[in-house]
Formats: C-alpha cells, structure tokens, sequence
C-alpha cells in the first residue's frame, strides 16, 4: 500500500511540474507519462541528449504510435526519489530549450 501511494504521489508530482513547464502530456493518472512532441526525429534526439545526461527515457514514433504523435515515454517509479524526479524534470526543461519544444 505505501508503494502504491508513493507512486501515485511521484506520478502527479512529475506530470504536474511537466504540464507546467509547458510540456504537452497525455492526460491521465498512471505513471506511464507520454511527453507529446509529434516529430520522430525530434523524439529521437530528445531521447538520445536526456540519456547523455544520464536519464533513461524512450521516444516512440510511428508505426509504434500514429503518424505525427511521436512522444518520449517516460516510467516514473514507486522507487523514484523527489530529487531524482526533480532531476528529471530540469533535464527536461534543459533538452527542451535546446531542441526548441519549451521556452
């Protein structure tokens, strides 16, 4: 039971701050969270900088998903820290300035 409150609290603490910084997310609860970017390259090389900067996501693009909704799949975890997922959400935030998704 703590590990099933832990990981609704990690899953709504990362897709808010993500919403919030102007990510566009698939709403929903779970803790499968599709980050939203439409171009597979962009997908590609978004997941690609996240993991040079030590940070494990996956980009899925068609014929995995359909046409333009290419996204960066991300799995948050009952195991997660807060700075952890704080970690995550900066990196974010950095590879989306430099790829131009967010401002």
């Amino acid at each position: 039971n703590n590990l099933r409150e832990s990981l609704n609290c990690n899953t709504k603490y990362f897709r808010d701050k993500i919403q919030n910084l102007g990510f566009s997310i698939k709403t929903g609860v779970h803790p499968i969270v599709p980050v939203m970017l439409g171009d597979a390259k962009l997908a590609k090389n978004f997941a690609s900088d996240m993991l040079q900067h030590g940070i494990y996501v996956v980009g899925f693009s068609y014929p995995v998903v359909p046409m333009d909704q290419a996204r960066i799949r991300v799995q948050i975890s009952a195991a997660h820290t807060r700075e952890q997922i704080e970690q995550a959400v900066a990196l974010f935030v950095k590879v989306g300035r430099q790829l131009g998704v967010v401002e």
